[in-house]
């Protein structure tokens, strides 16, 4: 690159990810990087952050022992890392009260934000609101319909929540949205990207800000089991939570895991599994695994959960994969729910969606021989019991 940028901007063998913005943006990103660095490197900015992730998110969240489950599948020990229990209800507040803060720092007052499940919607308008922001949140029309407390916590805290009518209505097309609005707005407004994907600097931001889950995870379990796991599982949407908790164990001798999801079918259209059937290309500003069908475009997707249900994968996740540094697997939609029963009925904790996808691979581990397995709960299923009850005959 040679736009200026100092932090490194492409991941991988296949230097994935990349800055293919439109020229209004370019100057945006440059300060946005700029202001991030500086930030990093600012005791008060470091301690306000420590502080209200500490006083408002409820960090560090816990790391619970499942021994009835693991006992169920066959496993010596299954660790489950808690961000159902943050502040909103999922991992997307450790990102969006972060942003918040540096927009806050660089003047910026107005925030625009994306959301599929709802949870970083819900997250970025907790932020805006503790922090005295204005925020609106764009949303595809088929996942406001899904799901409706979110979009209603998100009015509760004052967010004004834009409904995405193109395309199929879902996390694509409100990212499509809010970049449209933050080119338009770039001077006054800064945009609060909730996953691990966009033009450069946003996925290093993001995951840098994630990675918080993974290094209390990596801390909490040697202290609990005196060892580090066999396996340590996540699901993977954009890559924001796959990340955050992945990232830490890169360094150790273990199995590292990322579940997408499988949906309903095997065709393009039918999941939205990135790794089988997806080909590099470009969207939301980055070069990454992205799923296209057979004239470059790209291609619908279909998932239960509204947070896994996009057709790329970020660029560092994607890279790693790529590279042998993390397995993927996939999770059918069925699959999700009959992993997400498993947890409610022998440890009575309800995950959300997205976190059961991971949850149906631990058969397949305890098969596999795996002993000992952390699993990232990436939130909490509150948000989905209207999904449990309809697929579920509740």
């Amino acid at each position: 690159m040679t736009l200026g940028f100092t932090l490194p901007d492409r991941f991988g063998s296949q230097a994935l990810g990349g800055c293919y913005a439109p020229e209004t943006l370019l100057q945006p990103l440059l300060d946005l990087e700029a202001a991030f660095r500086s930030a990093l490197d600012d005791p008060a900015y470091v301690a306000e952050l420590k502080s209200e992730l500490r006083h408002f998110v409820g960090r560090p969240t816990p790391l619970t022992p499942a021994p009835r489950l693991a006992a169920q599948l066959g496993l010596k020990a299954l660790f489950l890392k808690r961000e159902d229990l943050t502040h909103t209800g999922a991992h997307k507040i450790n990102n969006a009260l972060a942003q918040a803060l540096l927009a806050k720092r660089m003047g910026k007052h107005e925030i625009i934000a994306e959301t599929g499940a709802g949870q970083h919607g819900v997250a970025t308008a907790a932020a805006c609101a503790r922090l005295g922001l204005s925020c609106t949140v764009y949303m595809g029309v088929t996942d406001m319909a899904r799901q409706a407390p979110n979009v209603a916590r998100m009015r509760l805290f004052g967010a004004k929540v834009e409904p995405v009518e193109a395309g199929q209505g879902t996390l694509k097309e409100a990212v499509n949205e809010a970049l449209r609005a933050w080119a338009a707005r770039c001077d006054r407004a800064h945009y609060i990207l909730g996953s691990a994907l966009g033009p450069h600097p946003f996925p290093t931001l993001v995951r840098t800000f994630q990675t918080v889950i993974g290094e209390e995870a990596r801390a909490q379990i040697l202290e609990q089991a005196g060892t580090l796991p066999e396996v340590v599982i996540a699901c993977a949407g954009g890559g924001s939570n796959g990340l955050g908790l992945l990232v830490p164990f890169l360094g150790d001798s273990l199995r590292r895991v990322a579940v997408e999801a499988g949906g309903h079918g095997p065709e393009l259209g039918e999941h939205a599994a990135r790794l089988d059937g997806g080909r590099l290309g470009v969207l939301h500003g980055c070069k990454t695994l992205l799923l296209q069908d057979d004239h470059g475009h790209t291609a619908e997707t279909a998932s239960i959960s509204a947070g896994l249900d996009y057709p790329a994968l970020g660029p560092e996740l994607a890279a790693l994969i790529l590279d042998g540094q993390v397995e993927v697997r996939r999770a059918s939609d069925e699959e999700a729910l009959t992993g997400a029963r498993l947890l409610c009925e022998a440890e009575g904790i309800l995950p959300a969606l997205e976190s059961s996808h991971a949850l149906a691979l631990l058969p397949s581990l305890a098969a596999e021989g795996a002993a000992t397995v952390l699993l990232g709960l990436s939130g909490r299923g509150d948000k989905d019991l209207s999904t449990y009850q309809s697929r579920s005959g509740l």
